[in-house]
């Protein structure tokens, strides 16, 4: 979608991914420059509309995930992943931290064949780098239909940084990506 504004022409594309509890991917995006809205919510199962507590109990085969629309003059799909990456651990199936289960799976949900070629192109990275001792579990799989979670989970973190979840969980992850950007 191309959007002109009277000073500048945005390109805005779509990345959905998956990477454990969606209040912590959603606050890590929301600070990267050039994304304009994250969106957490469900996709890659076979209910549609889930509710929070459905999608929780693992049978909905849908995981928590986030929808990130972002400009693509301001920041590329490549560093998207590699923030993905380096907030979660995609070595470990279907868990992260104390998050078990398919709904915390880390997963690319690609959106045309250049996203897929991306995602798949820097797993092969990472691996032939060796920064991760266990092989990568992370799923490529074709984005089919996204749906946006309830309204008290959108902006999580933003509206509840006192929560002790969110000061355990979530500030180590935002500590990580501000080093992340210091050190580019």
């Amino acid at each position: 979608m191309c959007i002109f504004t009277q000073k500048k022409i945005y390109m805005i594309a779509k990345a959905t991914l998956a990477s454990g509890c969606f209040w912590c991917t959603e606050a890590v995006f929301q600070r990267i420059v050039g994304v304009k809205d994250v969106t957490s919510g469900y996709t890659g199962g076979f209910i549609k509309n889930p509710p929070y507590r459905e999608v929780c109990s693992g049978r909905t085969g849908h995981a928590e995930a986030v929808q990130i629309a972002y400009d693509t003059v301001e920041v590329d799909y490549e560093t998207l992943l590699a923030v993905f990456f380096a907030i979660h651990d995609p070595t470990t199936r279907n868990r992260q931290g104390n998050d078990v289960g398919t709904q915390y799976r880390s997963a690319v949900f690609y959106h045309d064949r250049k996203q897929k070629e991306m995602a798949e192109g820097y797993i092969k990275k990472l691996e032939a780098s060796k920064i991760f001792t266990n092989p990568i579990v992370t799923e490529v799989v074709s984005f089919e239909v996204f749906y946006p979670a309830e309204k008290e989970h959108q902006n999580y973190y933003n509206q509840n940084k006192e929560q002790p979840y969110c000061q355990y969980v979530i500030v180590p992850k935002l500590k990580k990506l501000q080093k992340l950007l210091e050190t580019d």
